[in-house]
This record gives C-alpha cells, sequence and structure tokens, in this order.
C-alpha cells in the first residue's frame, strides 16, 4: 500500500519500521518535533525516517497544507499512530482505502488524550488498543480490531505503555493485510458505553493525603517516572513521590486518635505517610530529604 503517516511516541517509530518491513511505500512521515524540556526516553518515527530516507514533514511546518500534500501524495492508506492532533476531514477523504488511527484504549472507552495514564489513575484493571476510523470526533470512528490487555496490579504508566506498544504492533501486523484487500471488519462503536478523558495537567499530578491510600498509589503509579511524576506536600513543602506502596491500616493510639493525613512516620531509612485508612510507604522521592530531619 501506499502509505502516509502520522504520529510519535516509540509505538510510531515501531510503526514506521513495521511499514517498511512490510513493503509498504511509505509516502511522508509527519510528526512532531521533540521538546526539548521533556524527558524523552523513546525512539521516534523521525528517527525511522532518517534511517529509511523516508520524507519528513514536521507538523509544525504543515499548518493548513496538509489537505494539499496528502492529495498530492495519494495515498492508500492514511494511518495515524499517537499522533497529537486531529486530522481535517480534507486530509482523511485524501485516503483510497482508509484512514485509520491507532488509540491506546479499549473503545469506546477513554477517548480522548493520555489514555493509558488516566486507566491508572481510575484503577482500571483492563484495558487496551483499538485500530479505528477516523472520523470528525476523536476516536469515535468505526472499528477494525482490538486487543485487550489486562492491568497488572503493580503496573506503572511506562510498563503499561511498553505492554499496549507491543500489543499495538501486533494488531498492526495483523490487521494491515486485511486492510489492504478490503476485508478487515468495520465495527460502529457504541456511544451508550463511551467515556471521554482529557489533556492532563500538572496539577493533576497532586495527592491529597486525605485520600485513601489505594487512590495515592494509582495517582503515584499513573505518573511515575519518566512522566513527571505525583507531588504532595509534607512538612509543608512540595514532595514528588516516584514510587511507593500502601501497607497496613492505621491504628488509633491509647487515646482513641488517628494522625492526621500526611502524618509522616519515620523509622530509620523507612517513611511513610498517613493516609485516611492507611500508611503510604515512600520509596522513591525527590526532596524529601530536604523536608525531613535526619534519622
Amino acid at each position: 500500500m501506499r502509505v502516509l503517516f502520522f504520529g510519535y511516541s516509540q509505538i510510531g517509530y515501531r510503526a514506521v519500521e513495521l511499514l517498511v518491513e512490510r513493503g509498504d511505500e511509505v509516502l511522508g512521515v509527519v510528526t512532531h518535533r521533540d521538546d526539548p524540556h521533556e524527558n524523552r526516553w523513546y525512539k521516534t518515527p523521525a528517527e525511522a525516517a532518517a534511517t529509511h530516507a523516508l520524507p519528513i514533514v514536521y507538523s509544525e511546518d504543515l499548518e493548513d497544507a496538509g489537505a494539499v500534500l496528502a492529495a498530492n501524495l495519494a495515498p492508500d492508506l492514511i494511518l495515524s499512530v499517537f499522533y497529537r492532533s486531529l486530522l481535517p476531514d480534507a486530509v482523511l477523504a485524501a485516503a483510497r482505502i482508509a484512514a485509520l488511527n491507532l488509540h491506546p484504549s479499549l473503545l469506546p472507552a477513554y477517548r480522548g488524550r493520555a489514555p493509558i495514564n488516566w486507566a491508572l489513575v481510575h484503577g482500571e484493571r483492563e484495558t487496551g488498543i483499538t485500530l479505528h476510523h477516523m472520523a470528525r470526533r476523536a476516536d469515535a470512528g468505526d472499528i477494525v480490531a482490538q486487543r485487550r490487555i489486562p492491568i497488572a496490579p503493580r503496573a506503572t504508566a511506562l510498563s503499561l505503555y511498553l505492554e499496549i506498544e507491543q500489543a499495538g504492533i501486533e494488531l498492526l501486523a495483523d490487521a494491515l493485510p486485511q486492510v489492504a484487500n478490503g476485508t478487515a471488519p468495520r465495527i460502529v462503536q457504541d456511544e451508550s458505553k463511551a467515556s471521554k478523558v482529557g489533556r492532563r495537567r500538572p496539577e493533576d499530578g497532586r495527592i491529597d493525603w486525605s485520600w485513601p491510600a489505594a487512590r495515592v498509589d494509582c495517582l503515584v503509579r499513573a505518573v511515575a517516572p519518566p512522566w513527571p511524576g505525583a507531588f504532595g506536600t509534607i512538612g509543608g513543602r512540595r514532595v514528588e513521590i516516584h514510587a511507593g506502596e500502601p501497607e497496613e491500616e492505621i491504628a488509633a493510639d491509647s487515646a482513641g486518635t488517628h494522625p492526621v493525613p500526611g502524618t509522616v512516620d519515620r523509622i530509620g531509612e523507612r517513611i511513610r505517610i498517613a493516609t485516611a485508612d492507611r500508611w503510604f510507604r515512600i520509596d522513591e522521592s525527590s526532596g524529601l530529604d530536604e523536608t525531613l530531619p535526619a534519622p
């Protein structure tokens, strides 16, 4: 197939590699410039394009010329993989066979931005990845294929992303031959089961120690490094919490009093914080040593 690719992230890198391996004609790789302030730990589609001498177009330079680019290239398939912008109708219409997007959730659940992080924040036990037709509304088009992925009890955003990445590449490898020969399924999404999440803001990483420990734990794992990390106030100062785990229930003292949420309990190097119901042990952090006195 003649493919015009839009995408970013490491799964985007691997998707370009897959297209080349399949023998598809990759007409161009449209991607984003790297953010110099971002902790980039992954390979990008631009790297794959450079390796294979494929044309690279950066979204920041494209502006309103995307439709002209797509029409001039006359692709059979437009494939979007973790691209950060909604493609306009005029671009989608240029695809002879289909315009498809790979989205990291079990659509119609978790349409929108950062579904991997949000699934962990909400304590979901299962997620997945979906290949679907692109439509005017984000992530609302007909489904071609899905893979379900159980979420491990101690999963972090990184470990879950890597599982989704592998499942997504396997899904593409299975589905693209069907797309090419016109036999791929096309399943309308059930709008009654649809949900939507938005872009995560820095403030969304704030821990409220009056939450139950399980909720604190979900947030910490959802934004653990290489994501920016959760943060909370300890000893009147902001502390970044990179890893930890709920411990035993908080018992009342001899007077029947429970420690106030946010209370620090330290024995040697072991530090834990009182939440609404349990102690939350801090395993990795930044700024905590400067906040607490030496043991």
